[in-house]
């Protein structure tokens, strides 16, 4: 009988495992090529001007030209909380290399003031509207899961989708590769 267990056990464990590892690849894959329809919502999204946490609108085409880290999240989302300070980290350490970060916040301008102040969060923060979060399905984010974070290059084009959140490591790895004069 232990051994009729295992014929069957030792092949589904074995399909469960490649089919987590095939889900944890796609949420870490960089990008080959945006497909047209995230082309657009690229687009759309660095045309946006969003209120910051002093309610002015910040244009995200101010940033053209620069490696952009575009990061979805929230104050109530416990891995957004969690990866906020390695992306603070990361852009003090990036700042004078071209890469600029911005926290695109699915809450309250309340809520997101307060935690900035309370954080010391070291990049712009801005309030995302409906609209936004829904951008963010044409962008790859089909659960519209938080956090979601996108890296642009300098040209303008994807490089990186992730939705989960991102470690320091992994940040700083990317980052080193896009930041390199070419």
């Amino acid at each position: 009988m232990n051994r009729g267990i295992s014929f069957v056990l030792v092949p589904l464990v074995a399909l469960l495992a490649g089919g987590a590892g095939v889900l944890y690849a796609r949420k870490e894959a960089p990008v080959a090529a945006a497909s047209p329809a995230q082309s657009a919502a690229l687009a759309k999204l660095l045309a946006l001007e969003l209120p910051d946490t002093k309610g002015v609108k910040q244009p995200l085409a101010q940033w053209k030209g620069k490696v952009l880290v575009v990061n979805f999240w929230a104050t109530w989302c416990p891995p957004c909380r969690k990866e906020i300070p390695a992306f603070s980290a990361m852009s003090q350490k990036y700042a004078d290399k071209g890469v600029q970060f911005v926290g695109i916040s699915i809450d309250t301008e309340k809520n997101v003031s307060n935690f900035q102040t309370a954080q010391k969060v070291s990049y712009p923060l801005v309030i995302a509207s409906p609209a936004v979060v829904q951008l963010t399905e044409e962008l790859g984010n089909a659960s519209q899961g938080l956090p979601f974070t996108l890296i642009i290059d300098k040209n303008g084009a994807i490089s990186q989708i992730k939705l989960g959140a991102l470690s320091e490591d992994e940040l700083d790895r990317k980052l080193a590769g896009l930041s390199q004069p070419r």
